[in-house]
């Protein structure tokens, strides 16, 4: 049995979801259509899909028609969850795209189809024209202007809205009528002759160009049989110069059947050879309560087998191969063998992650793995508990195990825990899922931006530490002078003369001053920027010590700062906008009110341009959000620390006054 891998991709709420559980339920391994409302759909089976029915995690659903096993992978519709589209791409032969017939191509779609390998072949089903305002004509249009490609009508519709009836299939003429789950064959409506007469014109002259003997009987003014029409249309979809587009209604199971012919007709088979050394590639990581850590796997060329010894050359390591399953969304089938061109389920590697490939010992060859996107949308994990803060560290690893869009790292300076994602319904469901499944329940704020506190003036401070109990006392006396450093972080040195202060102490009172500048006096931030010198002091022969001496510096330094005119310091980012033209204006200007400056910009092609400039990360926060809301989705960013800059006077001001307010409050 030949083998069809596709990407069913599409932009939220156009139906993808139940168009695959229409395919499912034709070949009947299922005896009803499930619906995504009421969260019994093959494909959508997650907690977190069936409560927000939404599609967050590809899912793997073969079907077998016509002699082939079709692996559908349907992919998530949000932004936020554009990695795993990117992931099902990258193992996929074909794509299909399906469209709402109401909006037409919409934002998610742009994105995705920009994405896709510019060889890959591709369908596109023209989805729900039973609703109110659809228009498979609009549709039609809205492709064709969008992405300028050869779209081949192969159907056209009977009716639309609450008059959609069926579709005409333009290579045999034949009408397809539906009604009450049963579907009806006869003549085109005479209403349709003459659309479906230059729909099909069309449609024979696109499939004739695909072949050259093809091309000439068309020329020569023959009749092009039924078939001779399908091996021309194959020819041009699997060479990526035609594109396909059939339509009908998911939900209703109308035109389905004849979009699964296409898909075992026109696209691509997988290629590869079974007996060749083994080359698979991990696509998806996910952790089961049940039978633990699942990965899916692609395999390229050779057998996947079980109970055997693979190679993973991205982590140097032999994992043993235990149980496979085929999957058809959570229905799971042992098998103890995956050929070429096939996709499965491994359980329980080891240290196999995501993107990694799986070869023999001996032949090693490691695939091109997966490039995903990344994370621009940053929050601060706060545990709500002892307990929940015990589990967080494992709960987060898992997670990240299973989501390569999301980052996760520890700020020393603010003490936060720092995850990173694609966007804020991202980050509620890892919110969910690290209390659902690891019993970490935990709440996300905004993260504390790192201010730090600097000096803009010199100042020569005395400090004294003197300290007389029974016994032996402690002495330690300096004088320092503070400079502002504005190229480095710090700088020590000494201009001792006649031993004032033994050499034995200087480590002591540099070791003061470090220590004095992890709180500055301002706001308590750290203190960066100044240089220190020792230059004058005493000490007693007895009574001196390295602590007298540290007390001593960390007491002179306090003095020092403030005296030296003390400044509050933001870090400043390096934004890079890719943006197209149209909103070029209105980014421009947020970024403007974000306190940021233009740098310059320059064209990225496809009418876009990257802007360059440089905002205060206090103003960055919600970026990727704001970004995404003012562009429709269609800019994208990147941004990284430059350096740190004096916050403005009257900003400084409340920032040191909420400092020093959460301070006295934590002190309580």
């Amino acid at each position: 049995m030949s083998i069809r891998n596709v990407a069913v991709v599409a932009h939220g709420g156009a139906g993808k979801t139940s168009l695959v559980e229409a395919m499912v339920f034709n070949t009947g391994a299922t005896t009803r259509l499930g619906r995504v409302e009421d969260g019994t759909t093959v494909a959508d089976y997650h907690p977190e899909e069936i409560n927000r029915h939404v599609t967050i995690h590809t899912s793997l659903v073969p079907v077998e028609w016509q002699g082939a096993k079709i692996n559908l992978l349907d992919t998530p519709g949000y932004a936020d969850f554009i990695g795993e589209v990117h992931a099902a791409l990258r193992v996929v032969d074909s794509a299909l795209f399906v469209i709402c017939g109401v909006a037409g191509v919409e934002v998610q779609t742009e994105i995705i189809w920009a994405s896709t390998p510019p060889a890959l072949p591709r369908l596109v089903f023209v989805n729900k024209l039973d609703r109110e305002n659809a228009s498979f004509e609009k549709a039609l249009e809205s492709l064709r202007e969008k992405f300028g490609a050869n779209f081949v009508p192969l159907q056209i519709p009977i009716g639309t809205a609450d008059t959609f009836r069926g579709v005409v299939d333009l290579i045999t003429h034949t009408a397809y009528r539906y009604a009450d789950g049963k579907v009806e064959t006869g003549p085109v409506p005479p209403d349709l002759a003459e659309a479906v007469a230059g729909y099909r014109e069309k449609l024979v002259e696109a499939a004739a160009e695909n072949d050259d003997e093809l091309l000439s009987k068309y020329l020569e003014g023959e009749e092009l049989t039924p078939e001779e029409i399908r091996t021309g249309l194959e020819a041009g979809t699997r060479e990526g110069k035609l594109v396909p587009v059939f339509c009908g209604s998911a939900t209703r199971n109308m035109g389905v059947t004849l979009l699964m012919d296409g898909l075992a007709r026109y696209l691509p088979a997988a290629e590869g050879d079974a007996a060749a050394p083994l080359r698979a590639l991990v696509f998806k990581t996910l952790a089961d309560p049940y039978v633990g850590k699942m990965s899916f796997v692609r395999v390229f060329e050779g057998t996947l087998r079980s109970d055997s010894a693979v190679y993973n050359p991205n982590r140097d390591r032999v994992e043993k191969i235990g149980q496979i399953f085929y999957v058809r969304g959570k229905a799971q089938t042992p098998t103890d063998r995956v050929p070429a061109g096939d996709m499965a389920v491994v359980v329980k590697l080891q240290e196999t992650a995501t993107g990694d490939t799986l070869c023999e010992k001996d032949k090693p060859e490691r695939l091109p793995g997966i490039a995903f996107p990344e994370p621009n949308l940053a929050v601060a994990v706060v545990p709500k508990t002892q307990a929940d803060e015990d589990k967080l560290s494992n709960a987060i690893a898992k997670v990240l195990d299973e989501d390569p869009t999301l980052r996760v790292e520890r700020n020393h300076e603010t003490k936060e825990t720092i995850l990173t994602g694609m966007g804020e319904l991202h980050l509620d469901i890892v919110a969910e899922r690290l209390k659902r499944k690891y019993g970490a329940d935990v709440t996300m704020r905004t993260p504390k931006v790192p201010y730090r506190e600097t000096i803009r003036a010199e100042a020569k401070v005395e400090g004294k530490y003197k300290k007389q109990t029974g016994g032996r006392g402690q002495y330690g006396h300096v004088w320092l002078r503070l400079e502002p450093l504005p190229d480095e972080h710090f700088r020590f040195t000494e201009e001792i003369f006649g031993g004032a202060v033994p050499s034995q102490y200087f480590p002591a009172v540099e070791k003061g001053v470090r220590e004095a500048m992890q709180e500055g006096v301002l706001a308590g931030y750290p203190v960066t920027g100044v240089a220190v010198c020792l230059y004058d002091g005493s000490f007693h022969p007895v009574d001196s010590s390295e602590l007298a001496f540290k007390i001593a510096a960390s007491q002179a330094f306090k003095k020092g700062q403030q005296q030296a005119k003390p400044v509050l310091l933001e870090p400043i980012l390096n934004v890079e906008v890719t943006v197209p033209e149209a909103f070029m204006g209105d980014v421009m200007g947020d970024l403007n009110t974000r306190r940021g400056r233009i740098l310059g910009m320059e064209p990225a092609g496809n009418n876009r341009t990257v802007i360059h400039a440089q905002v205060p990360q206090a103003e960055m926060h919600r970026y990727a959000t704001d970004l995404r809301a003012m562009t429709q989705g269609r800019a994208s960013f990147r941004a990284a620390f430059s350096h740190y800059e004096e916050v403005p006077a009257r900003l400084a001001e409340d920032i040191i006054k909420k400092a020093r307010e959460a301070k006295e409050a934590a002190e309580k």
